[in-house]
């Protein structure tokens, strides 16, 4: 391959790094990757970067791990790809198993549940100000996602879960209305549904096999229809891990939540810590594959023609209904998950506390928040047990 700047193996150790250390969300990590990619070493370049971004903006899947798999096809095709997806989240896999094993080790131990106090409700103001924060960039002025926003928001407090048909039947009410094709005069009948195909995998060692495949098929399900940030796929999770399937309890799930936050790389790997709880490390494998390989899928596959059709007003009306109601649920798992860790007025105080240090410090990330929120969480816990 002539007039390429770079290895391959020079990618994949940058994204080893970027996923060893890159902490502050996809945002942030989109960021980091624009500043070293194309302004730093200039691997990539600005229009390159451009149509990676606004692939992975179109398709489901986690935005920051979507664009580094784009990134690494640009010039090293489906093999680079692989590559890079995978040295981009093992790191991050590699701590929440090991977050998963300790946490299920010390469970018992009360220093743990003082950490998650303050953890937990830390993390329903940092899901407030991004839901805030998305809220205000995304939806705009334009009433029509409004209306499917606040529809959406309604559904997923009142349900306690995310209905992945409102978010298909939102992008297509928007696409219909925005640009609808030349030949709908009348009527028009269609459905959209996208699985995955997972493969079957011989697993052995496990306690209980069915849960792996519920885990892969779950998960498969996530990864192929939650759009947007890696936050988006919270009221998702929340409605099948905790309400359909009841793996784990409200407090463990916003734990694993917590985990994510804590860790680098894509927030979505709170599934291997989830995957862990459930079924051990096969359980983590499994949730992780399947999360994963959906965005993989969707982005190498569309990535030869999308210079060609991404830009068309039919796939962007589409995914700006998608995104309005996928910002909806966010909202919406803000006051589920609430009720739930907001439990008296230290957890409250330290929620609001968390919106306001994020509102007036802009580059203040969210570890620095939740490392603070545990050691407010164990000393309150400390003078409570004295």
């Amino acid at each position: 391959m002539t007039n390429v700047p770079y290895k391959l193996t020079d990618l994949m150790f940058y994204f080893l790094k970027l996923g060893t250390w890159g902490f502050g969300g996809p945002v942030a990590l989109v960021g980091y990757m624009h500043h070293d990619l194309v302004e730093t070493k200039k691997w990539i370049t600005e229009e390159e970067y451009k149509e990676g971004l606004a692939l992975a903006q179109l398709a489901p899947g986690p935005l920051a791990a979507q664009l580094a798999i784009y990134l690494g096809y640009v010039h090293y095709k489906i093999f680079g790809a692989t590559v890079v997806g995978l040295a981009f989240i093992i790191p991050s896999f590699v701590m929440v198993v090991g977050l998963g094993a300790a946490y299920t080790y010390f469970s018992g131990i009360w220093w743990l549940s003082a950490v998650f106090y303050g953890v937990g409700a830390s993390i329903i103001g940092i899901i407030a100000f991004s839901a805030y924060k998305l809220t205000k960039k995304s939806i705009a002025k334009d009433f029509i996602l409004w209306g499917i926003y606040l529809i959406s928001a309604l559904v997923t407090v009142i349900t306690e879960s995310e209905e992945v048909l409102l978010f298909l039947g939102a992008g297509l009410l928007y696409w219909l209305v925005k640009a609808p094709p030349a030949i709908l005069k009348r009527k028009v009948a269609g459905s959209l549904v996208i699985y995955p195909l997972l493969g079957f995998i011989p697993f052995w060692t496990v306690k209980n096999p069915d849960n792996l495949l519920k885990i892969a098929l779950y998960f498969g399900k996530a990864g192929s229809f939650v759009f947007g940030s890696g936050l988006a796929i919270v009221p998702f999770l929340y409605a099948g891990v905790v309400k359909e399937y009841a793996w784990l309890n409200e407090q463990q799930f916003l734990d694993a939540v917590a985990v994510a936050m804590i860790t680098p790389g894509p927030v979505v790997i709170t599934v291997g810590f989830i995957g862990f709880l459930v079924e051990g490390f096969w359980g983590a494998t499994v949730a992780a594959l399947a999360t994963f390989l959906p965005c993989y899928l969707l982005t190498i596959i569309p990535a030869p023609y999308f210079k060609k059709h991404g830009k068309n007003p039919a796939i962007k009306a589409f995914v700006d209904g998608v995104t309005a109601a996928a910002i909806g649920a966010i909202t919406g798992a803000v006051i589920v998950l609430g009720k739930r860790s907001l439990v008296d007025i230290p957890t409250v105080l330290i929620a609001v506390l968390t919106i306001l240090l994020l509102l007036k410090f802009k580059k203040l990330q969210e570890p620095s928040i939740i490392l603070l929120a545990a050691v407010v969480g164990l000393i309150l816990k400390t003078i409570t047990f004295q």
